[in-house]
């Protein structure tokens, strides 16, 4: 066969062995997947060395069983082991070290509580993270930042792109959900030097950050099929416009306008939220 095919057109070669000439070029992508998937494992034990495959895909929003799989294929383990077995007294302590005030309230104005989340997007076998802020009132995303990895300078990326805007004020909470980038003594120390109070969702309760959950939902059919865009920095620019329509032009069933037109129209009746805000809360 081999000395038969020599010479042949791919066309030719995929019709005398009854496949596509596609086919032909066809590469294998999980190798790819996995040594991007083994990245973003080693950049989350660089912050985290005691973590294991389970913190690790709660981490990076992917499935613990492919986290195991990549670490076991490429030998990783946490950088650090604990040695004592868990005793039954710490059974009692607690699970997190903000709790969620965010529910006790009903964001009744904007600039109240602002919910924060992030979500990765795989592109030509590699992976990026978009983290985002929303405020809870008028759903509109106030900040962004898209990274190559997911870590604590993605987070500190889009809370201080929220705060740079004027507009949107400070908040009364930020609320998030579990996370080391979210209790990290930087992130921390900016909400509190701006007497932010700092609330989070139980451990894995994706439903204590619900607004978050559906916003990326959507948002990802907004954005469209990737294969469409050439680089990384088409789709960045994409990632963009598409927040921009989001909060600008498309309308939220629940406000029955967009986010920034809700956020306008409640202005004229009652001033800008951090005024409204500061009476309402008694600051």
């Amino acid at each position: 066969m081999a000395a038969e095919s020599k010479g042949l057109t791919k066309t030719e070669l995929a019709k005398r062995l009854g496949v596509s000439r596609s086919s032909l070029y066809y590469e294998h992508k999980r190798p790819k997947i996995d040594n991007e998937v083994k990245r973003q494992i080693e950049a989350v034990l660089t912050g985290n060395p005691a973590y294991g495959h389970k913190r690790i895909a709660l981490e990076l929003k992917l499935n613990k069983k492919r986290i195991l799989r990549v670490m076991k294929k490429f030998g990783i383990k946490p950088y650090r082991r604990r040695k004592k077995p868990r005793k039954k007294g710490d059974e009692n302590k607690p699970e997190a070290k903000f709790k969620n005030l965010a529910k006790k309230f009903c964001p009744i104005v904007p600039g109240l509580v602002w919910v924060s989340d992030f979500t990765y997007i795989r592109f030509k076998e590699r992976f990026i993270y978009l983290a985002t802020l929303m405020d809870l009132f008028t759903r509109e995303v106030v900040g962004w930042n898209v990274a190559r990895f997911h870590n604590q300078e993605l987070v500190l990326g889009a809370l201080e792109h929220a705060l740079s805007n004027p507009e949107h004020g400070i908040p009364v909470y930020l609320h998030s959900d579990q996370g080391s980038e979210y209790d990290s003594q930087a992130y921390v120390s900016i909400a509190e030097g701006l007497k932010i109070k700092i609330s989070m969702s139980r451990k894995s309760s994706p439903w204590e950050n619900p607004h978050q959950e559906s916003f990326y939902s959507q948002f990802k059919v907004d954005l469209g099929d990737l294969n469409r865009f050439e680089t990384l920095g088409e789709l960045i620019e994409s990632i963009y416009q598409t927040i921009y329509y989001y909060n600008n032009k498309r309308i939220h069933t629940t406000l029955k306008m967009s986010p920034v037109n809700f956020r306008k129209e409640f202005e004229k009746t009652y001033g800008k939220n951090s005024e409204y805000v500061s009476k309402k809360m008694g600051t």
